[in-house]
């Protein structure tokens, strides 16, 4: 009797499946997914939401370094020798997530092509954001660097539709991911709703035309 051929490998098929060393968990609004100091032994890919990742320092100050959406993988350390968390990540809605232990994830990179593309397009993409950080950082003036961070967090300028209602985040964590104070992310929100840029009315609805705050000198 013939064989039946197996299909070829797909990348989100298989992280859109469970087994032994991988599985599917939601998360709710708030829910740690990890915590700073846990054992770094997975490595987690959004399926659906968003997750913020923050560090807290020796002295207590907490400050956010990340913000992951659909289609991102988040705590490769893991794969790199570390075998300590070095930050927390938290759901700010509610996530489908798959968590992938490192054996597999290891094994599935040496293994299928398909996927090690995959993966290393992910980690291009993520170092191509980390550089265009540290240029908005070095040369924008806070209000452009709201504008951005805000329109990231829609999604615009991903494929796809942007999701133009973003997730609740706070004034105090907009003002540590962009290196300003409250008062001052106050003072530009109040100015981008005055100019249309933007909706509030409970939830922050984003508009493309904010994007005229971005790309003016």
């Amino acid at each position: 009797m013939r064989s039946r051929p197996t299909a070829p490998f797909d990348a989100k098929t298989f992280l859109a499946t469970s087994g032994r060393h991988h599985s599917i968990k939601k998360f709710a609004k708030g829910e740690i997914i990890f915590a700073q100091g846990d054992q770094a032994d997975e490595i987690f890919y959004i399926k659906e939401g968003k997750v913020k990742i923050t560090v807290v320092s020796s002295r207590g100050k907490e400050a956010v370094v990340g913000i992951f959406s659909a289609d991102q993988f988040f705590g490769e350390g893991a794969l790199n020798g570390q075998r300590v968390r070095m930050s927390t990540a938290i759901s700010m809605g509610d996530c489908t997530i798959a968590r992938l232990s490192r054996s597999l994830m290891l094994l599935t990179l040496n293994k299928q092509s398909k996927f090690s593309t995959f993966f290393i397009e992910h980690l291009l993409s993520r170092n191509l954001r980390i550089e265009e950080d540290l240029v908005d950082q070095l040369f924008n003036s806070s209000e452009k660097r709201l504008a951005r961070v805000l329109l990231l967090l829609a999604n615009f300028g991903k494929e796809g539709k942007p999701e133009t209602v973003i997730p609740d985040i706070t004034q105090a964590t907009l003002a540590d991911m962009i290196g300003t104070t409250r008062s001052r992310v106050s003072f530009f929100l109040n100015k981008f709703r005055k100019l249309g840029f933007i909706e509030y009315n409970g939830k922050m609805q984003v508009h493309s035309s904010l994007l005229n705050v971005v790309l003016h000198d």
